[in-house]
């Protein structure tokens, strides 16, 4: 059993900063690839940033320049420090991770989804 557990959300001005962070647990044998999507009220999920096992980041063009990932694989946690933020970055936030399991002699690897955060940004 894996879960993912979010914090940091919360209500913000224009112009602040937030700090995401997604802690996973549960039978973990190799943290893969770990990410931050959002999705805003009536909008499919996208991709915001994205982070290897090792230090290759991907960021959705709206946010580069503004939001950091990062992760702790010693604490199997991915943070997403997000500055400058803008009313448009209201949305719901979801850690996402890719996640091997061993069962006996046979490993697995599956998707994993957080809860989900919510941050709201006013002008």
């Amino acid at each position: 059993q894996v879960q993912l557990v979010e914090s940091g959300g919360g209500s913000v001005q224009a112009g602040g900063s937030l700090r995401l962070s997604c802690a996973a647990s549960g039978s973990i044998f190799r943290l893969n690839a770990m990410a931050w999507y959002r999705q805003a009220p009536g909008k499919q999920r996208n991709l915001v940033a994205g982070i290897t096992n090792g230090v290759i980041t991907n960021y959705a063009d709206s946010v580069k320049g503004r939001f950091t990932i990062s992760r702790d694989n010693a604490q199997n946690t991915v943070v997403l420090q997000m500055n400058s933020l803008k009313p448009e970055d209201t949305a719901i936030y979801y850690c996402k991770a890719t996640i091997t399991y061993r069962s006996g002699l046979v490993d697995y690897t599956d998707d994993y989804w957080g809860q989900g955060t919510q941050v709201t940004v006013s002008s």
